[in-house]
């Protein structure tokens, strides 16, 4: 596996998808989730999967708390399925859940150890992947 790595904070410049952490209510209103829905056309009131040229992957529920680990443990799975069954697509992964939502890099990025060569991956994130 040749995994990619780009600086945190950044943005894709190739036509990636840009995927971010949500909530389940799909309000877009800060952090990555802005910059989905402003830059990369995340739909407002969807939480999870693809609209745009953006993937939500919720951290938060509706009433905006953060999510159990199990419970995006899910979502970041079904994405890792979604982005295997579209390797023609490349996917710009944010650091989901680790600003806003307060977890830790430790804590979400094992999540993503089965995410394919088409997944360009938060450098922070390296350590835990490699």
């Amino acid at each position: 596996m040749s995994r990619q790595y780009h600086v945190d904070g950044t943005q894709p410049n190739d036509g990636a998808i840009f995927v971010f952490g949500s909530n389940l209510a799909g309000r877009h209103g800060g952090g990555a989730a802005k910059a989905a829905y402003d830059k990369f056309d995340a739909e407002w009131g969807v939480g999870f999967g693809l609209t745009g040229h953006s993937f939500a992957i919720p951290t938060k529920d509706r009433v905006i708390e953060s999510l159990p680990l199990e419970d995006i443990a899910t979502h970041v799975a079904l994405f890792i399925e979604h982005a295997k069954a579209n390797p023609y697509q490349s996917f710009f992964v944010t650091r989901i859940g680790c600003v806003l939502a307060g977890y830790t890099n430790e804590q979400i990025a094992p999540m993503f150890a089965d995410a394919p060569d088409n997944c360009d991956m938060p450098e922070p994130w390296a350590a835990y992947l490699d």
